[in-house]
């Protein structure tokens, strides 16, 4: 029989990616989103952890929640916290097996608030009474390559260089954890990084080169403890290089042989 498995954030980089791999992994999933698509082979229910809309009809029949909704660019404290916070009450109450959730490598170092939310999202589970897995994860590539497309057009490229960043293949991240949407929980799992920690000065290199583009770049200091935090590789995890595509790989997929304007 398959394993009846919910997924927050279906819709999302991640969810999206996780979607297809659960179900070739023989999991029944129940895909969660506000605003579920229309197409698809998938079964979709609406879900909308800010005001609890959905939450219990979603987990009322499920054994496993993948739980990778988040909020980076909007309220984190309303959908990684309080949202959290509802689901977990809901998959408690309706006896889930295994309540999985996604988090981020360095959210208990680094003071920036996005990943304190996380973390206490992380501590809302943990000392909850359903059974849970934490699969910590680095960045993707695709979020650092998003950053960067953001500043390609400026003349000058002012950047705190020597932040250390080890990107992962949102694949490779998404391939990782559906080994752990098993019924039974693991508790706190290894963290799951990219292939290699790189500065961002250097990520921004290879960048630059992927694009064809010749812009300056220039060292930007950044005071404080979350740029501290990210200096020191507080969100990396060097000794746990699980993702196999390296920054320029994804890049050539990504850009090419380099088609920016110069």
């Amino acid at each position: 029989m398959p394993t009846r498995t919910l997924l927050t954030g279906a819709t999302g980089t991640l969810g999206a990616t996780l979607l297809p791999r659960l179900q070739a992994d023989g999991h029944d999933v129940l895909a969660a989103s506000r605003s579920p698509p229309t197409d698809g082979d998938a079964r979709w229910q609406t879900l909308d952890l800010t005001d609890g809309t959905g939450v219990e009809d979603a987990v009322s029949d499920v054994d496993v929640v993948v739980h990778a909704a988040t909020a980076p660019q909007g309220d984190s404290e309303a959908v990684d916290v309080r949202g959290t916070e509802r689901l977990v009450e809901a998959a408690t109450e309706a006896g889930v097996s295994n309540f999985l959730y996604v988090s981020i490598v360095g959210v208990d170092e680094i003071p920036f608030s996005y990943y304190q939310h996380k973390r206490e999202a992380e501590e809302i589970i943990e000392t909850s009474d359903v059974p849970t897995t934490i699969v910590r994860a680095t960045q993707f590539h695709s979020f650092v390559g998003d950053l960067l497309d953001g500043v390609s057009r400026l003349p000058v490229w002012p950047l705190p260089t020597r932040l250390r960043v080890q990107p992962i293949a949102v694949e490779d991240a998404a391939d990782a954890i559906v080994e752990h949407a098993a019924a039974d929980p693991a508790g706190r799992v290894p963290p799951v990084g990219g292939p290699e920690v790189l500065t961002l000065g250097e990520l921004a290199t290879a960048y630059r080169a992927a694009r064809g583009l010749r812009r300056l770049i220039v060292r930007l200091p950044l005071p404080g403890k979350v740029a501290g935090g990210f200096r020191a590789g507080e969100g990396t995890c060097p000794d746990r290089t699980v993702g196999s595509v390296t920054w320029e790989e994804w890049l050539e997929t990504r850009y090419g042989s380099g088609t920016g304007e110069r």
